[in-house]
């Protein structure tokens, strides 16, 4: 139980008591728990070729069980983990804990198939600190296909994160069929930075992507970047843009932002927003929609102050509430519902305290602590440094709940850490500049802080690169790590 990630609130090794999966080894669950117990299955059939069924009822010696006892465990998404050698009990109070528990029981088995499957004895009690534990992959400036996605999404729920922000519009593209305005996907989807073919995802494939994650109790949140990062969806209909000529498709590399602006003033921008914005809640159950509304450059001062004053009642109609990056907090007036999200490199930011005195909570995303995309160091092949170098200690080594003045762990409502792609033109690039720094990420959003130890993690963190090699994941091997073969 030494290698754990993210740390466990308590683990009590046992290894005396280890269990073997065997061919008799069945899985057992009541029926609100048996969609976790035939995820806990299929990974114990992969790994050992055995049948496991999922069984219903009290387990015999011999089995493992998935239970669900809120009074047992009140939290929910925590979990308590029992492993003897006659049997694994899994106790949770909803799915979600179910689900995190099995992640950390997969931890406690082999790296690899085709040796013996045996789970560590001992127990473990665990709990998340955060609510909101999330990874934001940018498919706009390079596009991923839904088979990619669905490997991220599984990637990060090993993890325990909980939350999938996919930014799918920017000026480079736009990545889901809307069907009252389809050349947004077919012609503002059509490329990518580089000029490649691009892409988008058809209301079925998003649909299909969202039921997915819910599958491995991740969220998706969707950004519809506005009024600004809008040059894909400007050169698809001319009316939204101010003198009604449409520019030409952005494919240029670099990170050039904030030169494009919806047309405030227009009528239709506000019947365009409404439309895209309703085909998108409906097609995502989740509680919020992202906006963006960062960078916004272009957009007079008093027209942005208008498109958010018209934005967020649309919103609120849907039955949705607003995430946006921290400037969305330049518009007086924000209900308390409203998120924004902090990208920026100080400790200290006026808007933020105001925000939580009147009562919102915040998303932090400190660029200099936990954007993926910046480079490990300065020999990396891909990413930026404009927020500087950020290996692996550097992500682990801050407290989200103490990072803010005025800003108390209370009103964190938690972290993400952002990976955009302007630099990233595979999915071999998304995996190389995500791990292993989102499994700092990772123990950062769900661990209690009495937990943080730095020579610790890192050690924990070695013993991860055979899994991953296991998983065909192209991880960076950070100079930092003393990984294990």
């Amino acid at each position: 139980m030494d290698t754990l990630i993210p740390a466990p609130v308590s683990a009590s090794p046992a290894p005396a008591e280890d269990f073997a999966v065997t061919a008799a080894t069945a899985v057992h669950a009541t029926d609100d728990a048996a969609p976790v117990a035939e995820h806990l299955a299929e990974v114990l059939r992969a790994g050992t070729g055995h049948p496991v069924p999922v069984l219903a009822g009290p387990a015999p010696g011999g089995a493992i069980a998935l239970v669900l006892d809120a009074a047992a465990v009140p939290h929910p998404e925590g979990y308590r983990l029992s492993v003897t050698s006659r049997s694994v009990t899994l106790t949770g109070s909803t799915p979600a804990g179910l689900f995190a528990g099995v992640q950390t029981l997969r931890q406690l088995l082999p790296a690899r198939a085709g040796t013996e499957w045996v789970v560590a004895g001992g127990e473990v009690r665990d709990q998340p600190r955060f609510a909101h534990r999330g990874a934001m992959l940018d498919v706009s400036r390079h596009f991923y296909t839904v088979a990619e996605v669905k490997r991220f999404i599984d990637q990060i729920a090993q993890y325990k994160l909980n939350v999938l922000h996919l930014h799918l519009t920017d000026d480079q593209g736009w990545r889901i069929e809307i069907r009252s305005w389809p050349r947004l996907a077919t012609h503002g989807g059509s490329t990518q930075v580089g000029g490649g073919t691009g892409g988008h995802y058809t209301q079925e494939e998003y649909r299909d992507l969202v039921a997915y994650a819910a599958s491995r109790h991740v969220t998706v949140i969707p950004e519809i970047d506005v009024p600004g990062h809008t040059t894909a969806a400007l050169a698809s209909y001319p009316e939204l843009n101010a003198d009604g000529v449409a520019p030409e498709l952005f494919t240029a590399r670099g990170n050039a932002t904030g030169f494009s602006s919806l047309a405030t003033g227009k009528e239709v921008t506000y019947r365009f927003v409404e439309d895209v914005l309703r085909e998108v809640a409906a097609l995502t159950p989740g509680e919020y929609l992202h906006l963006g509304t960062d960078e916004t450059h272009a957009t007079p001062e008093e027209g942005r102050l208008e498109f958010i004053d018209r934005v967020l009642p649309i919103v609120a109609r849907l039955g949705k509430s607003v995430i946006g990056w921290h400037e969305l907090l330049r518009s007086p007036g924000l209900p308390v519902s409203a998120v924004p999200q902090y990208w920026g490199r100080e400790s200290s930011d006026p808007l933020m305290a105001a925000a939580v005195a009147r009562g919102n909570r915040v998303l932090l995303s400190p660029a200099h602590k936990v954007y993926l995309d910046m480079k490990y160091d300065l020999s990396t092949p891909i990413g930026y440094k404009w927020a500087g170098c950020i290996d692996v200690a550097d992500i682990y080594d801050w407290d989200p709940g103490t990072y803010m003045d005025g800003v108390p762990e209370t009103a964190v409502l938690g972290v993400e850490g952002p990976l955009w792609s302007e630099t990233l033109t595979s999915y071999a690039d998304v995996e190389y500049m995500a791990f292993p720094r989102l499994a700092a990420l990772a123990e950062v959003t769900w661990s209690p802080w009495s937990t943080h130890d730095w020579p610790g993690f890192a050690a924990r963190l070695a013993a991860h690169g055979p899994r991953w090699e296991a998983q065909e994941v192209n991880f960076c091997r950070s100079p930092q790590i003393a990984w294990s073969t």
